[in-house]
């Protein structure tokens, strides 16, 4: 199966204020595995970005004034996305953005292109209910590394959701493409050792003493009967009725 995780920059946040896409990245996954067939463009939108988003992407007018316009690259990314699945994070942002560019060129709209879509900011919401779900605490939660990301950057926010939608769908959760995990599961692990080879060793004579020294110990900081030994307690013999 032929995944794209995608993101794109912005001028804005709105593509009906005159807002355009300004970088697209795209990482390629074939059956869960990166391939390094990614896409990165730089776009001239012919309009400055609002001062809330060059904020966010630092991406100046400047910088993209030789970039090429969206209509000399679409066919560009009109093959390199036709028939795949996409991954996106927050995808009505993105989708509204790349339909409204090819609504500008006169073209059917982006979403007929690819064979699907999914949402990880959804996902992440089914999986972690009240807690937040932007890509940086998604990375923290999933022990990705982000540290290299000062400002947002389409192909590198798409390397990064990458990895969290495969940590996410219990895939590789790493961007190496030379190392496959070996999972194995419960079951396979349990057959691999026969229950007679399991050899219990009884605590010594010293652990024991040693376990009920610091008992006391505890006993003596609460100044009564700390949780363990009152669960270690026998308990007291129930007094018949009269």
């Amino acid at each position: 199966m032929r995944q794209i995780v995608l993101d794109t920059e912005t001028t804005g946040i709105n593509p009906k204020l005159g807002n355009r896409i300004i970088e697209i990245g795209c990482v390629e996954l074939i059956d869960r595995k990166l391939t390094g067939n990614n896409l990165h463009i730089y776009l001239n939108p012919d309009r400055e970005s609002e001062e809330g988003a060059l904020a966010v992407h630092g991406l100046t007018t400047e910088f993209l004034s030789d970039k090429p316009r969206f209509h000399e690259v679409v066919d560009q990314l009109r093959a390199y996305i036709q028939g795949a699945e996409l991954i996106i994070h927050n995808a009505p942002f993105d989708l509204g953005f790349l339909n409204h560019e090819f609504k500008l060129l006169n073209l059917p709209e982006f979403t007929t292109h690819i064979s699907g879509v999914i949402d990880t900011l959804v996902q992440a919401k089914e999986l972690h209910p009240g807690k937040r779900n932007s890509l940086d605490a998604l990375c923290d939660r999933y022990g990705i590394s982000n540290a290299h990301r000062k400002l947002h950057g389409a192909l590198l926010d798409s390397e990064l959701l990458a990895d969290v939608y495969l940590a996410m769908t219990r895939g590789q959760n790493s961007l190496g493409m030379d190392v496959e995990e070996e999972v194995v599961s419960i079951s396979e692990s349990m057959e691999a050792v026969a229950l007679a080879e399991i050899i219990f060793v009884p605590a010594s004579a010293d652990e024991l003493a040693a376990h009920q020294a610091t008992l006391a110990d505890l006993d003596k900081a609460v100044k009564g009967q700390c949780i363990w030994s009152a669960l270690m307690a026998p308990p007291e013999p129930q007094q018949a009725a009269a």
